[in-house]
């Protein structure tokens, strides 16, 4: 009898034990609220953005839904100033829509169809070229223009009133007369471009290169040092820099060319004077997701992430990111600082 009194003591004991153990163990009081998990993103993100940016998005849109794998984002690449179009006149549902050239955001769509703009990207002209382009071996940043007016010699450019590179391309043959004091030399490289050799998208114009159909294609240096990696049969020409539209320096050199451009408005002019490439991005204001759009772009603007990706797949980002417009989202205020 006295054993078993012992034993129901010593498991007694074992018992109160344990009881205080997980009291001390941190038993959360009842009046702790309980923290809540962060919850996953998902959803449907539709991003717009200027062809040029097709290789860095296609890597942004894969370490993002790598990261959110209930994220599902789909990209439509083109000319600026073509994909904000389809905002303005179709009432495209766009969350987000980046492009080469920050003026296009700013002109065709604040304040109706966006109500802010972040420059984030730069870029300068250059031309491309392959190793079978008729005079690929001479040809070089001095005398590249004599060299695409040599008879037989093909060269384009994207169409101007959809595409920002294909307007750049003409602000900086208005240049090269200027930087080269050659009188007449704009409308000769008019004149030696066919429409036939004016595409919409200027990345139509590297599979020209590639058939044979084109000698030359004026493109950023960001393409041409992405085409570049990928086949090294791709070359480029630096053009200077009085000509490239890519220096700060150079801002008020490039302030005496212009180009007129059809407007959102039938039969509206906008005047585009010659600047330094800046990109732009926005989220406008027809997009169904702007929680998502924002989470994206605290990713993207983050230096040793979105941005990041960028600078590694060839696109160079400004030093500052710098905003116009009114209402940017507070939550991204913190992350572009």
């Amino acid at each position: 009898m006295v054993k078993k009194m012992k034993l129901v003591a010593l498991i007694l004991m074992v018992a109160f034990g344990a009881f205080i153990i997980a009291g001390c163990g941190g038993t959360q009081d009842a009046d702790t609220p309980t923290p809540e998990k962060t919850p996953e993103l998902e959803g449907k993100l539709v991003v717009y953005h200027a062809g040029s940016l097709s290789i860095p998005f296609e890597a942004l849109e894969k370490e993002f839904e790598t990261l959110h794998p209930g994220v599902d984002i789909q990209r439509t690449a083109g000319g600026s100033r073509d994909l904000a179009r389809k905002v303005i006149d179709l009432g495209d549902k766009v969350d987000i829509l980046a492009s080469a050239d920050y003026i296009v955001i700013d002109d065709m769509m604040i304040p109706e169809f966006a109500e802010w703009n972040a420059a984030f990207a730069k870029n300068s002209m250059v031309i491309m070229y392959t190793d079978e382009s008729k005079y690929a071996d001479e040809i070089n940043k001095n005398n590249w223009y004599e060299v695409l007016l040599k008879e037989g010699v093909k060269y384009g450019h994207s169409e101007p009133n959809n595409d920002p590179c294909g307007y750049r391309t003409v602000l900086s043959w208005q240049l090269a007369e200027k930087k080269y004091e050659t009188e007449g030399l704009f409308q000769k490289l008019t004149d030696g471009c066919p429409q036939e050799n004016v595409r919409p998208k200027s990345v139509e114009l590297i599979t020209m290169l590639e058939t044979g159909a084109l000698d030359y294609a004026f493109e950023y240096e960001s393409v041409a040092r992405q085409h570049a990696a990928k086949n090294p049969a791709f070359k480029w020409v630096e053009l200077p820099g009085k000509v490239n539209l890519g220096e700060v320096k150079n801002a008020e050199f490039y302030k005496q060319v212009s180009i007129d451009l059809q407007g959102k408005e039938p039969g509206q002019i906008n005047t585009v004077v010659g600047e330094p490439i800046v990109y732009g991005i926005t989220m406008p204001t027809t997009g169904e997701n702007p929680e998502l759009a924002i989470e994206f772009l605290k990713y993207f603007f983050d230096r040793e992430q979105g941005l990041k990706i960028l600078e590694d797949n060839g696109q160079p980002v400004v030093d500052e990111i710098t905003l116009s417009g009114e209402n940017f989202p507070e939550a991204l205020k913190d992350v572009i600082k």
